[in-house]
């Protein structure tokens, strides 16, 4: 019942801008807050922005405010994740994840997808 998917991971300039999407079943989008994640090459699984199934609420970390929105779409159960002003250091692998409320805190979201690959290079 909670199944997500990613997509939308490319190769892009510094600069540019890219926008990755989250394919969840109903009952997940629905019931669960999504969360988006992502672990660069050597790095720690990180939280970066989490979108709320009650009320809507949006959350980002440092690294992302300003640069990404996290939206929510109830007639095709996607949450998309617009990445503007891309950097080298937002090279990663990204995930989106089902959790019962906000965080950034990985062990709180019981459900991810497989992920999709962002590389920002010149």
């Amino acid at each position: 019942q909670l199944h997500l998917v990613e997509s939308g991971g490319a190769l892009v300039r510094p600069g540019g801008s890219l926008s990755l999407s989250c394919a969840a079943s109903p009952f997940a989008f629905d019931n669960y807050a999504i969360g988006w994640f992502r672990q660069g090459p050597g790095k720690e699984r990180e939280g970066i922005s989490c979108i709320s199934n009650k009320d809507g609420s949006t959350y980002y970390s440092e690294s992302t405010k300003g640069r990404f929105a996290i939206s929510r779409d109830k007639a095709t159960n996607t949450v998309k994740l617009q990445m503007d002003s891309l950097e080298a250091e937002d090279t990663a692998t990204y995930y989106c994840a089902a959790g019962r409320f906000c965080s950034f805190h990985p062990a709180n979201y019981p459900s991810w997808g497989q992920g999709t690959r962002v590389t920002v290079s010149s």
